[in-house]
């Protein structure tokens, strides 16, 4: 132990001012030292002064100088400090938690004498010495005090409690030392008087292992339990050394610090030894005398308090360390260690409560578990929470490992062994064997939740093996349960009441296991996630796509199941809400789980019943609260509790066990009111509760108990258990009990219960009844039965007969027969034994009654048995038949093998000799060969017996036999499959012989080769094959290669003299010499010369050039690797010995370069090796013209003119005529220029040429031009064709016209349609209307001939004549396209077409006869030409459903074609059936109708209005169908709603006077922003806001429009900021819109005007709020919870004055309402008028308006 000084927390003072006591709180959070001056000073555990407060005298009277404070202690709480004092006082005085808090007295206890010391060693019990020798104890609840012991009348002078403060020291003036122990803790040590020391003990000290004492006689003396001398260090001696006024012992009782003058004396516990060891005194000059030592209760301070009033403030400890910068640790002790975050400054004393010295302190389990190791225990500490566990823990080398996956408990795994430790317990909990560490495959309950009637819920899931779980219960140390599974487990997890267990396997299934019954149940496939619910038995799981909630786990069927998009990763629950989380790609979403539901399961497991009852009764009916109302009940019947399992069954809408449970209730209720007591305990409720849960005994037992035996009787009767009943009348002997009877009797026949009637009749004897009540209830068998037993019932002829006529009709024939047989009617009898299969029976009836059907019987009999596939015993009844054939065959059957080639060889008929072949297969498959022989011999079947002996091999055998009937080619067969037996046996000679004897040496071949026996098959090839030798040798030769045996193969290619390949083996492998050495013998210099380089090529280098300069190839060398393309080896020789060769080798690498395209490494080259005009010659070869510039003008400017001929000439070549031209006059050949443009046939370009740059070649020019069209004439297609493109080219459109029109080639219309078409293009886009029209006129005859249709009416629309175009689609019978085309250019056509086309349709006979046999098809044949009026006329001839369907298609058509406002009249017009499948539809042109542009004025409120009255009309009709109430229902109703607001705001826009009434309902739009576009909905709000001088909603509206809009650009609403419309109905999820709804420059004009409003802080930019406090537009108020009724007119909540419809159940404000009404009177708006006869249409009559709509 090592003292270090800190700080000095009270100076001293001049003068005496002893410090008279000092003290640490237990919670090391304080520190109190107190003075002479009666004050009591607080620190702080950093030995900051925080505070102070003043002792009281016993009395005021007697001043403040009348007492002295002798000493003082924390309680265990540090919340409250004794004070004992010399006025023969102590006062308990409490301080509080926190600093500052008021200080106050709240015990004293007055004594007789002084108080001298003071211990407060537990939380009621406050121990203290007095001056006359006394020790007593306070209770500071009861504050009362009592002796403790009185047996020494010395003065106490010192107390100290031991380690565990179990115990108490006193030492007394008189030297005494007493022990007492409050609890001894199992060490025996004895109470009383331990020791007298020589002098009075006032330093007192016990440490862990003795007592140690010093005083005036300046010695300390060491003593041990039993009170013997263990050690005396004597300082009496020393001169500085003065009397010990003081001492403390270190909180683990290891070490001991004595006070004295200038010195601190320190002593530590050596345990191997079992000595104290004193370490080098602390001096501390000037120090004075202490008077009183405090050791901080973590061990990490100690203080001393002087006789000057100095209190010095000291660190204590043996050693210091960091722990991964993170934690110090110091160690106060041999068995106490402080461990500190530095980070947060919290701390946590690991302390070994054996006293075993602490080795190595580990910090685990993400920073927050303690792991400390002893000789004997293992200390395990939460850092977190500060509970800390100390465990017999006996070596284990050091190779546990620790899991603390679970908060409450750590998990230690060693040697396949489990151990769990409970924080804060100081036994292990439990240990199991397992190989299974897996967090996941180890689940434990300690605790977690209460579970009702177990004081200690403590439970362990783990894997005995992959597949079987076992359940422990760790508080009785016995297995509750064993789960064997037929796959791998991957998870399991304990619910927290350790009732349930979850776990999933590796197919993914989970399953549930209920700990109490045993029962698993299978909850989920392809289950991905699953977790409990912390604080309940909720169980969240995921299935593919799917999130299953299980609230009530109790009824696992019931799963509440939600569609999600993502993956499940985690379940949170804080603030009474419960989210699971889940991964949805980049972001995360919540799903809220009901936490009502989760609290119901909490309530449940608490056994509040009424609060589960309270919740169930707030939610609506479905198969989660089903299920939870069925547990409710169970639970409420099992605790009795009747008035609620009675609410749970009426909510379960059990009516039966409501009544009884109601009846039960008031007769518990009568009988708690007349007696006081509790009703669920009288006889007749228990009863009632017994039968409810069918424990009808009990039920019995409860009224016997009390002697009402009616009451029971009653019971059963109620419950149709007569039997019972009448037993309880019986055992009681009871008088009504004959009327029992006979009233059972009526019963059972009343309601038709035959057969217990008739056991009621037969018990009584009256046999005949019995067997009429049988025989009635459909009992023969047991009519047969009676009898049979009674003979009287069998010497009536009629009942037997009666009997026996029902055994029959029931199948009953044997029991018929020997009903029969009773009564000797063996005829009869017979009959119904072989009818009923009874043949024994039969077969003994007819040996004594018919002799001669005992044969025929037999064979009936053996068939029956065959039937019933009893083969072995039918053998027997065939033979005993005579029926052989069918005994074999049952023989055989039965597999009776012997015995059918016995009753064979019997046969002499021909037709057994099959039977033969089956029974000679058993045998081979058996074996045995020589019996199959014979059987397949006398059955003819030779072959088979051949094939088995083949099969066997037994050639020999197989042999003797194919001999007399095979063919060759079957011998031959037989003999290479043996031959390739003995083959796969390695017999290769034999295999050789029997392939040579059939002649099929090729196989023998093959054989060898396979075997790489190459000698025997070169062998045989030599000796068959000859001619094949070569080819032999050179395919063996490289298969040798193939197994790198290169000599052989060498041997083979030469045979075979292929010495080329034996080089290029060697080659391969880098085997020159060999290589050189066959080149040099059979090949010439070539080859020599080649091989040379390839060697040399594989060595490079410098030993290249050796080799090759030897053999004089060097300049050879360099020009193969050039041709090669070997260049880096090129360069390499060329470097190293022939430099001159290096451009050369340039050169030809630059070509290489070029061939490859890789021309910029080639343009390197070329100039390298000297010749900058390859380079340019290439780049003019690649059409790089930049290229060739650049490399000419630097490197050969003389090149420079010939590439810019080049790139001229390829100009020309390419019709850029204009930059070919340039680039010839920049390299001075005007003379080129001529010569292409008179090549191209460009005469004219060439004359301009020559006449600017060679005037004096202009004439000849001129000449040659004119003799080039006299050659060409006008004779011949091409020469027109050329003709016309020349004066095309040069823009003579009307000449090159003229000759496109004159081409005429039948045999070639292509050429034809391709000229005359090129007539019409340049005639249209160069020429006049009145020329186009006159080619156009020319040309499109021709098209139609050559039957272009498209074409020519192509060529007509260019120019207008529609006619003309309509008509050639008609020759042309494209009628869609004719009607099309009138439609859209000439509406005037229409008719015309139509009449062709009916003409057309009448030529063929068509329509008249289709609409006469099939008119769908003809409807069809309508709808597909887009003749949709005919279509729907000639529908409506037929009925509404077929018109409809007609409607619909058109609809989704004009959809398609975005024209929505025609699909709406088409139901306008129609109406509106509610067929389910038009449903899509109707929301399809709401929707796009919504999307129109330009529909927020007065003028579009024609399309609104149609569109609401459709939707009204639909909605009705809805409301008469199916599917009335339905969501489809709500969602129209809601559309309705939607279009009217717009209709009316249509309507008031057209009146000025309601400006602000059309701005109300944009606003109130806003509230449906989830079906309105929602850019479209703020866009209009805004301006009309805006419009209305309604700035500030304008301004949030239009800002909230943007945000939306930008947000849209990004494509996602996550990031939009809605706190704007925070409690307010304005919807925040809203569908993403497609495109926008404003352009552009109307939202920049949206943005200048948002950021000028801004900007101006007047205006205010929130929201307008009314009497509610909230947003004025929204229904819902967030404070109240209510909502209100929307206004009809203007969408604005109905607060006050309100108009009612009350057949509608809506509401107007009244004063809206008035003004529509007068603006609709003074402006005679027909719109108006039109909405107000829609709302009275909608609504019901309008409440006294006094305005009339005609």
């Amino acid at each position: 132990m090592q003292l270090k000084h800190l700080k000095t927390l009270l100076p001293p003072q001049e003068g005496s001012a002893k410090v008279t006591c000092m003290a640490w709180a237990p919670n090391n959070s304080r520190f109190a030292v107190c003075t002479v001056d009666r004050v009591v000073l607080l620190y702080d555990e950093q030995g900051e002064w925080r505070d102070k407060f003043a002792t009281k005298p016993i009395d005021s009277k007697f001043g403040k100088q009348s007492y002295m404070v002798t000493d003082m202690a924390f309680s265990p709480d540090s919340t409250k400090i004794v004070v004992a004092q010399s006025d023969n006082i102590l006062y308990v005085y409490r301080i509080g938690k926190d600093w500052g808090e008021k200080k106050s007295i709240c015990s004293k206890f007055v004594q007789t004498s002084a108080v001298t010391r003071v211990l407060w060693p537990a939380e009621l019990t406050i121990v203290f010495g007095l001056v006359d020798g006394k020790v007593r104890l306070a209770n500071p609840s009861t504050h009362k005090s009592s002796a403790l012991y009185s047996s020494v009348s010395s003065t106490v002078v010192s107390l100290a409690s031991n380690v565990s403060g179990k115990g108490v020291l006193s030492g007394h003036a008189d030297g005494t030392v007493v022990r007492y122990f409050f609890d001894d803790e199992g060490s025996g040590d004895s109470q009383g008087r331990l020791l007298v020391h020589p002098c009075p003990p006032y330093a007192l000290a016990w440490g862990a292992n003795s007592v140690l004492i010093g005083g005036c006689d300046r010695r300390i003396v060491a003593y041990t339990r039993e009170g013997h001398v263990l050690q005396t260090f004597d300082y009496s001696r020393e001169p500085s050394e003065r009397e010990f006024m003081a001492a403390v012992s270190s909180p683990s009782g290891q070490s001991v610090v004595f006070g004295s003058y200038d010195r601190l004396r320190v002593f530590n516990w050596a345990p191997r030894r079992g000595v104290w060891d004193e370490a080098k005194p602390k001096e501390i000059p000037h120090l004075y005398t202490i008077t009183s030592l405090a050791w901080k209760k973590d061990g990490s301070r100690l203080c001393a308090g002087t006789l000057c009033g100095g209190v010095e403030l000291f660190d204590c400890c043996l050693r210091r360390s960091i722990y991964k910068n993170k934690f110090e640790m110091t160690y106060v002790g041999l068995s106490q260690v402080v461990v500190r975050n530095l980070s947060s400054g919290t701390q946590m004393v690991l302390k070994s409560h054996y006293g075993y010295e602490v080795e190595e302190v580990k910090i685990l389990g993400r920073d927050r578990y303690l792991v400390a190791h002893t000789s004997d225990t293992l200390l395990l500490g939460d850092l977190q929470t500060g509970r800390l566990s100390e465990v017999p823990w006996p070596g284990s080398g050091g190779n546990e490992k620790f899991f603390f996956e679970i908060e409450s408990v750590c998990m230690i795994f060693n040697a396949g062994e489990l151990s769990l430790v409970e924080y804060d317990n100081n036994e292990i909990l439990g240990s199991v064997r397992t190989e299974f560490m897996n967090p996941h495959l180890i689940s434990v309950c300690l605790n977690e939740r209460k579970l009702r009637g177990a004081e200690d819920n403590k439970k362990l899931a783990y894997l005995i093996d992959l597949k079987t779980i076992s359940i422990v219960d760790l508080s009785g140390g016995f297995t509750l349960g064993t789960i064997s599974h037929d796959s791998k487990i991957d998870w399991l997890e304990l619910n927290e009441t350790g009732r349930k267990l979850l776990f999933r396997d590796k197919k993914l299934r989970l399953h549930l296991f209920d700990v109490a019954s045993a029962v698993k149940t299978t909850l989920l496939g392809f289950c991905s996630f699953v977790q409990w619910v912390p604080g309940s038995d909720v169980v969240v799981a995921q299935n593919r796509n799917n999130l299953c909630v299980w609230y009530s786990i109790d009824s696992p069927e019931s799963a509440t199941m939600f569609p999600i998009k993502g993956d499940i990763v985690d379940l949170e629950r804080s603030e009474g809400k419960t989210n699971v989380i889940v991964s949805e790609g980049v972001s995360t979403v919540s799903y809220a789980l009901d936490e009502g539901l989760i609290e119901f399961g909490t309530a449940i497991d608490d056994g509040d019943y009424d609060r589960a009852t309270a919740f169930l009764e707030t939610l609506e009916m479905s198969p989660e609260t089903e299920a939870m109302w069925k547990t409710l009940s169970k639970l409420a019947l099992e605790a009795q509790q009747l008035h609620i399992a009675e609410r749970c069954f009426a909510a379960l809408g059990d009516v039966s066990t409501v009544r009884f449970l109601h009846q039960t209730n008031q007769i518990a209720d009568k009988v708690e009111k007349e007696t006081g007591g509790d009703g669920t305990a009288h006889y007749q409720v228990q009863a009632r509760v017994a039968t409810l849960d069918k424990n009808f005994k009990l039920a019995e037992r409860c009224y016997m108990e009390q002697n009402a035996v009616d009451e029971a009787i009653e019971m059963y009767q109620e419950l149709h258990k007569w039997d019972d009943s009448i037993s309880v009348a019986e055992a009681n002997g009871h008088p009504e009990l004959e009327n029992l009877r006979r009233g059972y009797l009526s019963w059972l026949t009343d309601t038709a219960q035959d057969e217990k009637a008739g056991e009621v009749k037969e018990r009584e004897g009256d046999f005949s009844a019995a067997v009429s009540l049988y025989l009635r209830a459909g009992l023969p068998a047991k009519a047969a039965r009676l009898a049979l037993s009674r003979p009287e019932l069998t010497n009536n002829t009629d009942t037997v007969n009666r009997i026996a006529a029902s055994l029959i009709k029931a199948d009953f024939h044997e029991r018929a027969g020997d009903l029969y047989e009773q009564i000797r009617n063996h005829q009869r009898a017979l009959e119904c034994y072989v009818k009923g299969g009874a043949f024994r029976k039969a077969v003994e009836l007819s040996r004594l009654a018919f002799p001669s059907e005992v044969v025929r019987l037999e064979e009936a009999w053996g068939d029956h048995l065959v039937q019933q596939k009893h083969m072995d015993a039918a053998i027997n009844h065939f033979i005993e038949a005579g029926c052989s054939i069918k005994a074999i065959e049952a023989a055989i059957a039965a597999r009776q093998w012997k015995k059918a080639m016995h009753i064979l060889e019997l046969q002499d008929d021909s037709a057994t000799a099959k039977y033969y072949l089956k029974i000679a297969q058993y045998y081979a498959s058996v074996h045995e060969y020589e019996v199959a022989e014979q059987l397949y011999v006398k059955g003819g079947h030779i072959k088979d017996a051949i094939d088995m002996f083949t099969a066997a091999g037994r050639w020999e055998d197989a042999h003797k036999l194919a001999v007399k009937c095979m063919t060759e080619e079957e011998v031959r067969a037989l003999y290479v499959s043996r031959a390739q037996e003995l083959e796969r046996d390695s017999k290769f000679k034999e295999a050789e012989r029997l392939y040579s004897t059939v002649k099929q040496p090729d196989l023998a071949i093959t054989m060898y080769k396979k075997n790489k026996m190459f000698d025997d098959v070169i062998r045989l090839v030599a000796k068959h094959h000859p001619d094949l030798l070569s080819e032999t040798h050179l395919h063996l030769a490289k298969e040798l290669e193939l197994e790198s045996r290169f000599s052989e193969a060498e041997y083979h290619f030469m045979e075979a003299g292929e010495w080329k390949d034996a080089i290029t083996m060697y080659h391969a492998n880098s085997m020159w010499e060999e290589a050189y050495r066959i080149a040099k013998s059979h090949g010439g210099a070539a080859v020599q010369k080649q091989v040379s380089y390839m060697w040399a090529e594989s060595l490079r280098g410098e030993a290249a050039v050796k080799l090759l300069s030897r053999f004089g190839l060097l300049d050879y060398a360099i020009e193969v690797a050039c041709n090669k393309l070997a260049f880096t080896f090129a360069f390499e020789l060329a470097h190293l010995a022939s430099k001159d060769k290096i451009p050369e080798v340039h050169l030809k690498m630059a070509i290489y370069l070029e061939d490859e395209g890789k021309f910029a490494e080639a343009e390197a080259e070329f100039i390298k090796a000297g010749k900058p005009r390859e380079a340019v010659l290439m780049y003019i070869h690649t059409e790089d013209w930049a290229g060739a510039q650049r490399v000419a003008e630097a490197h050969e400017p003389d090149a420079v003119a010939d590439v810019l001929q080049e790139q001229a000439k390829h100009c020309f070549k390419h019709k850029d005529f204009q930059k070919a031209e340039s680039l010839l006059l920049r390299a001075q050949r005007p003379d080129l220029t001529v010569k292409h443009y008179k090549e191209a046939g460009m005469w004219s370009e060439a004359m301009r040429i020559c006449k600017e740059y060679l005037p004096n070649k202009l004439s000849q020019l001129q000449e040659e031009y004119e003799q080039e069209v006299s050659k060409k004439g006008n004779n011949g297609v091409e020469s027109i064709l050329e003709q016309a493109r020349e004066w095309e080219t040069s823009g003579e459109y009307s000449r090159a016209v003229d000759c496109y029109l004159k081409v005429r080639d039948d045999g070639n219309k292509k050429l034809q349609e391709k000229c005359w078409m090129k007539a019409a293009e340049l005639s249209i886009k160069f020429l006049n209307r009145d020329r186009a029209v006159e080619v156009v006129q020319l040309a499109g005859p021709r098209l139609s001939k050559l039957r272009q249709f498209k074409a020519a009416a192509e060529l007509y629309l260019n120019v207008d004549l529609i006619k003309e175009a309509v008509d050639v689609f008609i020759d042309g019978e494209e009628w869609n396209k004719a009607k099309r085309v009138a439609k859209e250019l000439e509406p005037r056509l229409e008719d015309y077409v139509d009449q062709k086309y009916k003409a057309h349709l009448k030529n063929q006979g068509q329509v008249e006869s289709l609409a006469g046999i099939d008119v769908m098809a003809a409807l069809d044949m309508y709808a597909e030409r887009g003749q949709w009026e005919k279509c729907l006329e000639t529908a409506s001839k037929q009925n509404f459903k077929i018109l409809h369907k007609y409607i619909a298609l058109y609809a989704t058509q004009l959809i398609k074609e975005e024209e929505p406002v025609r699909a709406l009249q088409l139901y306008v017009t129609h109406g509106a059936p509610p067929n389910v499948q038009n449903f899509n539809i109707y929301r399809r042109v709401f929707v796009d109708v919504l999307n129109l542009p330009d529909t927020d004025s007065a003028e579009a409120y024609r399309v609104w209005a149609d569109l609401r009255d459709f939707l009204l009309q639909l909605c009705e009709n809805i409301s008469k169908s199916s599917e009335a109430n339905s969501p489809v229902h709500y969602d129209f109703e809601h559309m309705l709603l939607i279009t009217h607001y717009y209709a009316t705001r249509s309507a008031a826009k057209g009146v000025e006077q309601l400006s602000s009434l059309a701005t109300k309902l944009s606003v109130s739009l806003l509230r449906h922003s989830d079906m309105v576009p929602a850019d479209k909905a703020f866009y209009e709000a805004g301006t009309d806001c805006r419009a209305e001088g309604w700035e500030s909603m304008a301004f949030v509206f239009l800002n909230h429009f943007l945000d939306l809009c930008d947000a849209v650009e990004e494509g996602s609403l996550d990031g939009l900021d809605h706190s704007d419309f925070l409690d307010t109905d304005i919807p925040f999820e809203v569908p993403v819109p497609n495109k926008l709804f404003v352009p552009d420059d109307l939202r920049e004009q949206i943005r200048d005007w948002v950021l000028m409003v801004s900007m101006d802080q007047r205006l205010e930019q929130v929201l307008p709020r009314d009497e509610r406090n909230c947003y004025e537009a929204s229904l819902l108020s967030p404070s109240s919870g209510l909502s209100s009724l929307p206004c009809v007119l203007s969408g604005y909540p109905v607060l006050r004055n309100q108009v009612e419809f009350s057949s509608s159940g809506r509401a107007a404000n009244k004063d809206d309402w008035n003004k529509f009404l007068m603006a609709t009177k003074t402006s005679h708006s027909p719109e108006c008028q039109d909405v107000l006869k829609f709302i009275g249409h909608w609504c019901g009559p309008l409440p006294g308006s006094g305005f009339s709509f005609h």
